[in-house]
């Protein structure tokens, strides 16, 4: 009887439930993991992992920033196709860019580093070009991360000159020179909201992705209620074509309109250049990117759409002499007062997308110095130690950003910067996209998020459709033109190639060796 008491208190004391793991304990072991993953791909972790899983989200979409993306580029579906070039010349593209997007969360998921995708290339691409694949699609994403920052920042300020044109009733239309004085006095507050701690950071993406989301419903309704019962009809809001590129062929007068959802859809790479400030990064960002690219695709095209039932006259439209036709149409539609309450909030979410934005490229310019890339590399990869966070890479990209501004003076201005962007940042994402199906096939080892099978079909289709942009890119909006309205994406993206070519030919060929690695081995477990 005592060895069968002393056998029930044995087993009662081994079926005691253990105290199950707290949330922050569990947020523990997750940043741990993480650290320990990145251990793995080589860098030793040097930012406070603050992100959630709903704030890397809310980041995502907040950088495409879509009712200030689809006001600031309306005039490329306005001129390619009219109301045929906003709804399908919007709807094509997003078509293809999800295939993009599933490529890239995969690599993310597989290689949560801020080094992104360059380092994708690298690991990906044959042992003896790995260094040049690197090097390449590094290059290309700076170029297209400086771009868009110029290009988003440059749109916010003509959306304060429209703002100041309505309220003088057209009385006081800013000069082309102070706009780039607005530009920059835009660029150097985000330079200092941007140099903040992640925490802070993370936080107001929360506010961000609110404001974002409710100014597009907001607009989407006031417009199809606004205009009442002087809406076009169903038939011509999807179906009627105008074209005024002054290209004979309306099949490629209607491509051009595709400018304008290929520049809103860029940028969510973010979310694997923060990922060493995410906490599950490995399952966070590719989620984060699929639904920021689904979620503002979708809320574009409704907005769109419902800008196209509201437009009466193209022609009319044409001739606004605001900087943005949105803000013509939201004064037709709404009135001088209801334009005005609607579109601070537009400015408020564009300058929120700067901001983002800023985050985003100061994270690849850090990145890309820690693998000793850039000229001065020792002073862009600093961390503050204060706030944790690669504040002189902000300042650099802030810096880049006001000199593209210069093209502000151009009346090709948008489609140049937007051009650029597009071109650098598709080219960055198409490379490691062919790495993976081609020559990192047989190497690559999948995340928690994988297309499995479905890898080369989705990636073959991402990368057609990036070659095929990137030419289209490139042409001129109008079919003749002159100096000042000639697309000069082409001389920013040609400088920086020849620039990033002859380093690679004369110098960096013999030093540059890809990825380095800044953990100590000998301390890994």
């Amino acid at each position: 009887m005592e060895d069968e008491k002393k056998s029930d208190v044995s087993v009662t004391a081994t079926t005691t439930p253990v105290a199950a793991p707290t949330n922050a304990e569990n947020l523990s072991s997750l940043k741990h993991a993480d650290d320990a993953r990145l251990a793995e791909l080589g860098y030793r972790s040097e930012f406070k992992r603050e992100f959630s899983l709903i704030e890397t989200v809310a980041f995502a979409f907040s950088i495409m920033g879509v009712v200030a993306s689809v006001s600031s580029t309306l005039s490329f579906g306005l001129v390619s196709g009219g109301h045929v070039g906003w709804v399908f010349g919007w709807l094509i593209p997003c078509l293809f860019v999800i295939p993009i997007a599933m490529c890239l969360a995969e690599l993310t998921s597989s290689m949560p580093t801020s080094a992104g995708l360059y380092y994708f290339s690298a690991k990906l691409a044959p042992a003896r070009h790995a260094a040049l694949a690197s090097w390449v699609t590094g290059w290309a994403n700076i170029t297209g991360q400086v771009a868009l920052i110029c290009s988003i920042d440059f749109t916010c300020a003509q959306m304060i000159v429209t703002a100041i044109s309505v309220n003088s009733d057209g009385e006081t239309n800013l000069s082309s020179a102070a706009t780039y004085g607005i530009l920059w006095a835009i660029l150097i507050s985000h330079g200092f909201v941007c140099s903040a701690a992640t925490s802070v950071l993370a936080r107001l993406n929360l506010a961000y992705v609110v404001i974002n989301i409710g100014t597009t419903v907001a607009a989407i309704v006031a417009l199809l209620v606004g205009a009442g019962d002087s809406k076009v009809s169903t038939r011509d809001a999807f179906t009627l074509f105008e074209n005024n590129t002054g290209w004979a062929n309306n099949g490629w007068a209607f491509l051009l309109s595709f400018t304008a959802p290929m520049w809103t859809l860029t940028g969510y790479d973010s979310a694997a250049h923060i990922s060493e400030e995410v906490a599950g990064a490995a399952r966070a960002a590719p989620i984060a990117i699929l639904v920021g690219v689904g979620g503002t695709a979708a809320l574009g095209w409704l907005l769109l759409i419902a800008t196209s039932f509201s437009v009466t006259s193209i022609p009319a439209l044409l001739e606004s002499e605001l900087p943005l036709p949105m803000g013509q149409v939201f004064l037709d539609v709404l009135g001088k007062r209801g334009m005005l309450a609607i579109w601070s909030f537009i400015i408020v979410v564009q300058y929120v997308t700067g901001a983002a934005q800023v985050v985003d490229a100061s994270r690849t310019v850090f990145a890309f110095s820690r693998d000793d890339a850039l000229p001065g590399s020792k002073w862009w990869r600093q961390i503050n130690k204060s706030t944790r966070t690669p504040v002189n890479a902000v300042w650099l990209s802030v810096i880049l950003s006001g000199i593209i501004g210069l093209f502000g003076f151009s009346e090709a201005a948008l489609s140049s910067m937007a051009g650029a962007a597009v071109i650098g940042l598709y080219t960055s994402y198409a490379t490691p996209i062919l790495m993976r199906i081609t020559s990192g096939h047989a190497v690559f080892v999948p995340g928690p998020f994988s297309l499995g099978r479905w890898a080369t079909p989705v990636g073959t289709i991402a990368v057609a459709w990036v070659a095929f942009i990137v030419v289209l890119l490139m042409f001129p909006t109008a079919s003749t033109v002159t100096a000042e309205e000639m697309n000069y994406s082409v001389v920013l993206i040609m400088a920086v190639f020849i620039f990033a070519s002859l380093s690679w030919v004369l110098s960096a060929r013999r030093w540059f060796k890809g990825p380095v690695r800044t953990v100590d081995d000998s301390n890994e477990k």
